[in-house]
């Protein structure tokens, strides 16, 4: 049994301490906005934040996880992550759709550490984060709007 703290509840996890956090997410605690995409930790659709940094839960294994605080995209709140789901919205960022989760969990970690990102900024923390859409112009435009409402 795991015990694990996931969006500001308390769950415990009946599963091999060597299953990926990902399968634990999804199919035992049945929130599945974070995505599988690659299984290698290549994509970004499975990026959860632990204690608010951005991890790729497919190699995350659950045991590793420890006191660790899990926010998944169903758990976002705050002014970071409301600004981003705004510009999000407002710049129709979204194509498809299947990354969005991941590319938004990653965004929401650089904006908590970083109010005013350059493009480099930008591409630094979503290096990894595929869009098969290609929608990369408006995810970096959004990211920047998004800051510039935080300041």
């Amino acid at each position: 049994m795991t015990k694990l703290t996931l969006n500001g509840r308390t769950y415990e996890v009946e599963a091999d301490p060597e299953m990926p956090l990902l399968w634990a997410i999804r199919d035992h605690l049945n929130l599945t906005g974070t995505k599988y995409g690659c299984g290698i930790a290549q994509c970004g659709a499975c990026t959860v934040h632990i204690d608010g940094q951005p991890v790729r839960s497919c190699q995350t294994r659950l045991g590793d996880v420890g006191e660790g605080k899990i926010t998944t995209i169903e758990g976002i709140s705050g002014p970071v992550a409301e600004a981003v789901r705004t510009a999000w919205r407002q710049l129709d960022v979204v194509q498809c759709g299947y990354c969005q989760s991941g590319q938004m969990m990653s965004a929401i970690g650089l904006l908590s550490e970083n109010r005013k990102p350059s493009d480099a900024d930008i591409d630094a923390a979503m290096d990894g984060n595929v869009c098969r859409c290609g929608t990369y112009q408006r995810i970096r435009a959004a990211i920047h709007d998004a800051a510039r409402s935080l300041a």
